[in-house]
């Protein structure tokens, strides 16, 4: 009994300091155990963390005049486009043209035959000096009082009558005639000589083609940037470019495409450019302040606007809305690039707006070498 006694009260001694043990808390390994530091050593090792910023590579932007370039397709036209009719019935009696030929204006085309009416208006030429003599000798006798006033007026309704029928026969008798209203080129002839042609009938089509006219159609979005009067490189299908000029800008969109006809001039003098062939036309907007940036650091923010992360002299981060003029092979031209505040090329996606950061500044060339 005194040999479990004695081991009995032993074991109690041990429970109760290993209870006392735990209570305390003082059970760490060894070399484990948090040492806290003093009140000012706290304080010296809480401020570097609480100080550490962000480092950005940033470069200072490199502003350009851009003149946004805007590519449509079109195709040439003449400059002019008659197809002449014939004014009256008749046969053939004189064609003055032929396909192919250059033709000066008010030259004859068509003339008619027209026999009797070449005579109504010998007749109508002798009426009217007979019904002038009549007037003139009737004015004579009025005067000394041997024509009725009655008479004196019939004779000058005769004379105006005789004047209004020469008039009548001088039209039919131009109607004969067709001729060029410009000059130009004559592209068909539809008749004949001796052929019997009705009035409204096509005889020919004439073509004017200094200037040829490139016509083609711009979007609404870029009918802003272009105006009457400014310059457009044209390059036609058969490769050669040319330059030319904006002579209309319809203001007018179509119905079905919501698009506006534009027209540009070229010079054609020798008729080398004929009607109907496609083109390519550039067109440029007025200068802008821009610069082109990579499209790797192009921003989105949460509303979907684009934009760039900048940061001022004061390391300040800020987002910077821009607008993309153009999309290039070497990056996007954009403008509204603050030019107060440098562009982060590196880093970017890291830090936010309001956020203070260390700048790590590069030169132009070290950004784009560092973005390859």
């Amino acid at each position: 009994m005194s040999f479990f006694t004695a081991h009995r009260i032993t074991a109690i001694i041990v429970l109760v300091a290993a209870a006392g043990w735990v209570i305390t808390g003082e059970f760490s390994a060894v070399g484990s155990q948090e040492v806290k530091p003093a009140e000012g050593e706290a304080a010296a090792e809480a401020a570097p963390a609480a100080t550490a910023h962000r480092t950005v590579a940033a470069v200072a932007p490199v502003f350009t005049d851009y003149a946004r370039e805007i590519r449509i397709s079109g195709a040439t036209e003449a400059d002019k486009l008659a197809v002449l009719a014939a004014r009256a019935s008749g046969i053939v009696q004189e064609l003055g043209v032929a396909q192919g030929q250059a033709i000066d204006a008010d030259a004859i085309v068509l003339r008619l035959e027209g026999a009797e009416i070449e005579a109504g208006v010998e007749t109508a030429k002798a009426s009217l000096a007979q019904a002038k003599e009549k007037l003139q000798v009737g004015e004579a006798l009025f005067a000394k009082g041997s024509l009725p006033e009655l008479e004196l007026t019939s004779r000058r309704a005769d004379a105006s009558a005789a004047e209004a029928a020469l008039s009548q026969a001088n039209a039919a008798q131009d109607r004969l005639l067709l001729k060029s209203p410009f000059a130009g080129t004559v592209d068909s002839v539809e008749v004949e000589l001796g052929e019997w042609v009705q009035a409204g009938a096509p005889i020919a089509t004439i073509l004017s083609l200094d200037p040829i006219v490139v016509k083609a159609e711009v979007s609404e979005r870029d009918v802003a940037f272009v105006a009457n009067g400014s310059k457009a490189k044209v390059r036609l299908v058969n490769g050669v470019e040319m330059e030319g000029t904006i002579r209309h800008v319809s203001q007018q969109a179509s119905e079905k495409t919501r698009t506006f006809a534009v027209e540009v001039a070229l010079p054609n003098a020798d008729h080398a450019i004929p009607s109907g062939m496609t083109a390519e036309v550039r067109l440029f907007a007025p200068p802008q302040d821009a610069v082109m940036v990579p499209r790797s650091i192009i921003t989105i923010r949460e509303d979907g606007v684009i934009g760039l992360r900048v940061v001022g002299a004061d390391n300040v981060v800020s987002f910077a809305p821009v607008t993309i003029l153009d999309d290039r092979e070497a990056g996007l031209i954009v403008t509204d690039v603050p030019k107060d505040k440098k562009v982060i090329v590196a880093g970017q996606d890291l830090v936010t707006d309001g956020d203070t950061v260390v700048v790590s500044e590069l030169t132009p060339a070290q950004a784009a070498e560092a973005l390859k």
